[in-house]
């Protein structure tokens, strides 16, 4: 099923409020499915202008959430205004209180394992002890990405989170979706697990209404980030504009 899903330079997005989101996937867990679940962002749309594979898995997910406020923003100037950003840390943590009042269990897969380890310490502190099902840090190889599924098949998680960066993640839960029909909600939540954990501080609310939480992430990480930062909102928005000329030239 498609939520009143536009396309959108290359991609789609599903214009869907954080409430609806969150309700479609309580539906999908109450009544056996699966809802395998993407956000886009500016510099995520540029990506998969030039990786197939990464487009691929996109567009095939189930919900497709607008992240970036940067979305929703070029989303308006393109005729096609969305209810509001669904960022996935935000959902990510309102699915965790979802979890914590349905005692559905979650399956953490990603970042390094002193981040893992704090994340679950933190969960656990804040809900109740047993809501991780089962946990994995995001260094393995081919070779242990089968025994990675089969750990997550057997906890029996309703809920997967992947923290991974992109396209890793995006690919890993595309190509694992079948093996995983069984687990209610797979997601990537990309540096989410670094925010929980403590070690990175989010960008304050108002800096994220003006669209200008990716600064707030450079200037903690700016060796790290810079070059991703400059190429990809320089880039999104020239991609932007070419849309808006060619849609008037029509």
């Amino acid at each position: 099923m498609k939520y009143n899903r536009i396309e959108f330079l290359g991609s789609y997005v599903d214009n869907l409020s954080m409430s609806e989101t969150i309700s479609e996937i309580e539906k999908a867990i109450e009544n056996g499915n699966q809802i395998h679940h993407v956000v886009v962002n500016a510099g995520k749309i540029v990506s998969l202008q030039k990786d197939q594979a990464l487009k691929e898995s996109v567009n095939s997910a189930d919900i497709i959430n607008a992240d970036g406020q940067a979305i929703v923003w070029a989303a308006k100037l393109l005729g096609t205004p969305l209810r509001e950003r669904v960022a996935g840390i935000d959902l990510f943590t309102n699915l965790l209180k979802v979890a914590d009042q349905k005692k559905y269990k979650v399956y953490l897969l990603g970042a390094k394992q002193e981040v893992l380890e704090k994340v679950k310490t933190n969960i656990s502190n804040t809900y109740h002890n047993d809501i991780v099902a089962g946990s994995a840090n995001g260094y393995f190889d081919e070779a242990q990405e089968k025994l990675i599924i089969e750990d997550i098949v057997s906890c029996e998680p309703q809920m997967l989170f992947v923290a991974m960066t992109s396209p890793k993640k995006e690919l890993f839960l595309h190509r694992n979706k079948e093996l995983l029909k069984n687990v209610n909600f797979i997601m990537g939540v990309g540096g989410s697990f670094d925010v929980l954990s403590g070690n990175i501080k989010r960008a304050p609310v108002w800096l994220q209404k003006i669209g200008m939480e990716w600064f707030f992430r450079l200037i903690q990480d700016p060796r790290r980030m810079w070059k991703r930062y400059l190429y990809g909102n320089l880039n999104f928005i020239l991609l932007v504009l070419n849309k808006t000329r060619s849609s008037k030239n029509k």
